[in-house]
């Protein structure tokens, strides 16, 4: 997988995936359904100009079009596949690294993927679009790998270790 290909992947945990799944359905479904109502309703009260009914649902239906937009365009890249174990950084993985310099057991750990996995697992989330993530895909165990923080300083950090999530 190239880089550019990696940084827009969406890798998320089975759960997290279905989860999403189901809150699209409900938002094209359910909550769709009441909104269309709610709009044909004020509409049969008459003038539109001067009704805050009718106006809050139009907007409502806005917003509603705008997160199944949103949800469908983020499920449509995301993958659930384990990475393979092959000591790769990769969308997937959890990272063990530590700052240059530091000591061993200051080493931290984080799974590189979509913040929607944020409910799901019990390790810091970073997204592969995020400096560090972005600068640590495709390192491998013992790489050194210099990432622009934030603010602007120039950071170095080791990876300690990557292996799949769950492996």
């Amino acid at each position: 997988m190239t880089q550019s290909t990696e940084q827009d992947t969406v890798w998320l945990t089975t759960e997290a995936h279905e989860k999403l799944q189901a809150e699209l359905a409900n938002l094209k479904g359910p909550v769709r359904d009441e909104i269309v109502q709610r709009i044909s309703e004020a509409r049969d009260e008459g003038d539109l100009k001067e009704n805050g009914g009718y106006h809050a649902a139009r907007e409502e239906q806005g917003k509603n079009e705008g997160s199944i937009r949103q949800l469908e365009e983020l499920l449509a890249k995301a993958v659930t596949d384990r990475p393979a174990d092959d000591g790769v950084v990769a969308v997937g993985t959890v990272v063990t690294y530590k700052f240059e310099g530091d000591a061993d057991d200051e080493a931290e750990s984080f799974l590189l993927g979509a913040r929607e996995n944020e409910d799901y697992v019990d390790v810091e989330v970073f997204s592969p679009q995020a400096p560090l993530g972005e600068a640590l895909i495709g390192a491998t165990k013992g790489d050194t790998v210099a990432f622009e923080a934030p603010n602007g300083k120039t950071l170095q950090v080791v990876v300690v270790d990557v292996k799949p999530y769950g492996a």
